[in-house]
């Protein structure tokens, strides 16, 4: 049985894919399996994953079309055969150490279900991409650290939640709370899923020796507003919300949320991306219709990790506001 299994969901990288995935066999920690999920490449990367198919710890899974994240890592998820699985963007490259730290930090305590990377700007090694993400009371969902020095991360510390782009989980525990929500396709999946685990009364930490580089954005667009990710956010933006707040939360949170999806979706109307946002949202209200939400059930013993969440959303929001409005504005590093 390996200690770890690393998945990586790939789609036409071939500018990078090679390159994170030697990074992976150069770790100190050896005792690992490696999955690539390829959701329908037509560049190169399927081939540069393909000859890697004769290595023993080596599988790669060819989806042909594109299935999205969520679907594409559960894929890798269901095959692992260890004890944590790590999630790894195809344009990350991660430091030697890096797996072992993850590990290490994992088995400090058995109540951790995920461990983030401080993932850091690749091209401006100096400043950090992501150091785990957080819910606002508003509904939005942030990174922390976006463009902070990286000196600033050098202690462990509990998170939001961990990023889905180089981290790792506990399995024992994704196999309990469920793994990620396809219903997400991309964005937003692993807040949904941490938040989750939060509710469970598990946490997220953040493990700043696991240092990996990544090019912001390679996969995805690095444009801030585009149709993809218009359509994305107008229905994942519901369904976060809904998913992991019992009905009293909802009714409380009601109005800042609200206030808070107007307001994403007015940003991206004005871009010009209005047709793709509503077409995601009445995407998330054909899913509650269908009842298909797919909601924890509520416990009451699960009481005390609401009220948690509930403070630090409240919490969160006002980080977010000296993030934009004193951060942002004053260039802070």
């Amino acid at each position: 049985m390996y200690k770890a299994t690393i998945v990586i969901p790939n789609i036409n990288g071939k500018g990078w894919l090679k390159d994170s995935i030697e990074s992976v066999y150069a770790q100190t920690e050896q005792n690992f399996q490696l999955i690539v999920v390829d959701n329908g490449s037509t560049d190169e990367s399927l081939e540069q994953a393909r000859s890697y198919c004769s290595r023993a710890n080596f599988t790669l899974i060819e989806n042909g079309t594109n299935t999205g994240f969520s679907h594409a890592v559960n894929q890798g998820i269901a095959m692992a055969e260890s004890e944590y699985v790590v999630l790894f963007n195809n344009d990350a490259f991660a430091e030697p150490q890096w797996l072992a730290e993850l590990i290490r930090t994992a088995e400090t305590d058995p109540k951790i279900f995920a461990v983030q990377s401080l993932m850091i700007r690749h091209y401006e090694r100096e400043l950090a991409d992501d150091a785990g993400d957080y819910m606002t009371w508003i509904g939005f969902a942030c990174k922390d650290g976006d463009g902070r020095s990286v000196k600033r991360y050098t202690r462990e510390k509990r998170i939001f939640s961990a990023c889905g782009g180089a981290s790792l989980y506990r399995k024992s525990i994704l196999e309990e709370i469920g793994l990620f929500d396809e219903a997400f396709f991309a964005y937003n999946e692993d807040v949904d899923l941490a938040w989750r685990a939060n509710n469970a009364g598990y946490k997220s930490v953040l493990c700043p020796a696991a240092k990996c580089y990544h090019i912001c954005g390679a996969s995805t667009g690095a444009v801030r507003y585009n149709g993809f990710k218009a359509l994305q956010n107008g229905r994942n933006g519901i369904l976060v919300l809904l998913k992991n707040q019992p009905l009293i939360m909802c009714i409380v949170n009601f109005l800042p949320q609200l206030f808070g999806y107007l307001l994403k979706r007015w940003r991206f109307h004005r871009q010009g991306y209005g047709r793709e946002w509503d077409q995601g949202m009445h995407e998330a209200f054909d899913l509650l219709k269908r009842g298909a939400l797919n909601k924890r059930k509520f416990r009451l013993h699960d009481l005390p990790h609401y009220l948690k969440m509930e403070v630090w959303l409240i919490w969160n929001f006002f980080r977010y506001l000296w993030y934009r409005l004193v951060v942002v504005k004053f260039d802070l590093k």
